[in-house]
């Protein structure tokens, strides 16, 4: 049996490696054996595994913002089953009041035993289709407490001993309304916790489980230590940032959230004091959240070689006043709370770009954009539940343009593939594109949005649309401009479309168009230092207009070329107006 030590730091990182080679190991076991397509094909599923303590040892490559709030969601389960774990138990829950997020994540946890001894969690979280309540794929903005929003799970054992809780899986199937693939998903965290065990042992009995425990406490400590370099060499200051989400679907009153991240030698104290009260609608956010979403900006701006484990969050606080959207009273309803961890992000970023500008890019699309259609077969009455999570665009960063069409770095999800769509659900897709002009102009342009235009081919159903930044843009940095503004629109039986709210819930009838424009990401930088080839570029791409590349660059095209005499002109213009 191989020993190790704390100088040894070759053994340290053949075994940090396999650590993090078996939570993504975990995450293609989800890709392979999940039912419903958003988990299998959107992929909104997070892995990763945990020591004895509840402490993360590593985070698969997955949903980003789950992984934060995992900590929270250990010291609940610890709390109620610390004494009472044993080889073969499984235990389960969903409540965003007790160390959850929201309740179609289910949180899935197996303790890991090497004989007698507890070394570890296998962890595994999941987006269900669908965990009941008033209105298909739980998960409206419009729901007003969370006992409107689904069956909400404490802390339980799915499995007692290896021994099956039946009445547990049977509560679960009748309060959904696709308990074939609930369930089916369920059995897909299973087989993952059980394969991360698996793996995980053979380390352990390779290396000795003393030796092991050595080398778990010496890389939280190692991720602990490379973090702390990293902000001392920060400089010491507070530094602030307010972004806003266009309301709650019941109020269009702009929702702050303000920030402020004071830098103190090698500590981060990141505060949201002075954020919007909670709010009526289920856009409230649990601080568990919160912590996640901030820990998650801060680790975009952290060396790439820094863990991804617990020991990175000893040197962050995270706090928010109690019954603030991001620290409601319950009961409020959280169902959406997805589009406040994605501004929470934009916020503390915004306030990173005072300490590491060449860090941190300008704001995306403002988070995926959500459409739900669900409604029932009116021949078969089988029910039907589509959840497209659309992901947009990057901003610009300090020396590349913005991505265009790719899933924020708080999700990294993907779009579902229309072929799918069309084939599992009663729509059609009339397009699906890149969203010409949405980009923020910059030295270096944001990404563009996209665009997907559904038909509905059911009798009726309930449609659901959660998106963001019509009014509040995606920020621009140092000069660069904001994305363009999302909308949604809706044509009725053939009729003009209409422009929609950010946040809709309404009944839908077979012919109906439902189109999502969604914005782009913001610009980095003075425009008129772009490169004229740059801007041409763009134009021949289709990606911008040439109205667009005169107004925001004064670059005028014709024909497919630069006019450089009207351009001179435009610019000498935009120079005398100043």
């Amino acid at each position: 049996m191989a020993e190790i030590s704390a100088h040894d730091p070759i053994t340290f990182a053949v075994l940090k490696s396999a650590v993090e080679s078996i939570v993504d190991d975990m995450a293609y076991t989800v890709m392979r054996t999940a039912r419903s397509p958003i988990v299998r094909d959107v992929l909104d599923y997070s892995t990763t595994m945990c020591d004895a303590k509840g402490r993360i040892l590593a985070q698969a490559k997955t949903v980003a913002l789950h992984l934060g709030a995992v900590p929270d969601a250990m010291d609940a389960l610890l709390k109620r089953f610390g004494g009472d774990l044993h080889p073969g138990d499984v235990i389960i829950f969903n409540d965003p009041y007790e160390g959850g997020m929201h309740l179609p994540d289910i949180f899935m946890f197996k303790p890991i035993f090497h004989g007698d001894e507890q070394i570890g969690f296998s962890v595994v979280i999941c987006h269900h289709c669908d965990v009941g309540g008033r209105v298909p794929g739980s998960n409206a903005s419009d729901s007003t407490e969370i006992f409107q929003e689904g069956l909400r799970l404490p802390p339980l054992k799915l499995y007692d001993r290896g021994v099956r809780n039946e009445i547990v899986f049977e509560i679960i199937g009748r309060n959904v309304r696709l308990p074939d693939l609930v369930i089916g998903d369920l059995e897909a965290q299973l087989a993952t916790c059980a394969m991360g065990e698996r793996e995980l042992l053979r380390i352990v009995d390779k290396y000795g489980a003393p030796a092991f425990n050595r080398f778990l406490g010496d890389f939280l400590d190692y991720g602990e230590r490379l973090t702390r370099n990293e902000i001392a060499n920060w400089p010491d200051g507070r530094y602030e940032f307010t972004d806003y989400i266009d309301g709650d679907g019941f109020d269009e009153a702009p929702i702050s959230i303000k920030v402020a991240i004071t830098v103190k030698g090698d500590h981060l104290d990141v505060d949201f004091n002075g954020s919007s009260p909670q709010v009526k609608g289920a856009i409230n956010s649990t601080l568990s959240f919160v912590k996640s979403a901030s820990y998650l900006a801060i680790r975009c701006v952290l060396d790439a070689e820094v863990p991804n484990n617990s020991g990175v969050y000893r040197a962050i606080d995270v706090s928010a006043p109690l019954g603030t959207l991001l620290n409601p009273h319950f009961p409020a309803p959280v169902a959406a709370r997805a589009l406040t961890g994605y501004r929470v992000v934009d916020a503390v970023l915004g306030a990173l770009a005072q300490i590491v500008p060449e860090r941190v890019a300008a704001a995306g699309e403002g988070g995926n954009s959500v459409v739900c259609l669900g409604g029932y077969d009116k021949v078969t009455r089988l029910p039907f539940v589509m959840v497209d999570m659309i992901n947009g665009a990057l901003g610009a960063r300090a020396t590349k343009d913005g991505i265009d069409a790719i899933t924020n770095p708080s999700q990294n999800m993907s779009n579902m593939p229309v072929e799918l769509m069309e084939s599992t659900y009663p729509i059609r897709i009339e397009e699906y594109a890149l969203r010409a002009d949405s980009c923020g102009a910059g030295e270096r342009r944001g990404g563009l949005g996209v665009v997907r235009q559904y038909r509905l081919l059911a009798e009726d159903a309930v449609m659901q649309l959660r998106s963001d930044r019509y009014h509040h843009r995606p920020y621009g940095l140092f000069g660069g401009n904001e994305g363009a503004a999302s909308r949604n629109l809706l044509s009725v039986d053939g009729s003009k479309f209409e422009l929609l709210d950010s946040k809709v819930t309404r009944n839908v009838s077979r012919g109906d168009v439902i189109r999502h424009e969604q914005a782009g990401g913001g610009g980095y930088g003075n425009p008129m230092k772009r490169p004229l080839e740059a801007v041409l570029d763009d134009a021949l791409d289709g990606k911008i207009t040439p109205e667009f590349a005169s107004e925001y660059y004064r670059v005028v095209i014709k024909d497919g070329r630069i006019d450089q005499k009207a351009t001179a002109d435009l610019r000498n213009l935009q120079t005398e107006m100043a």
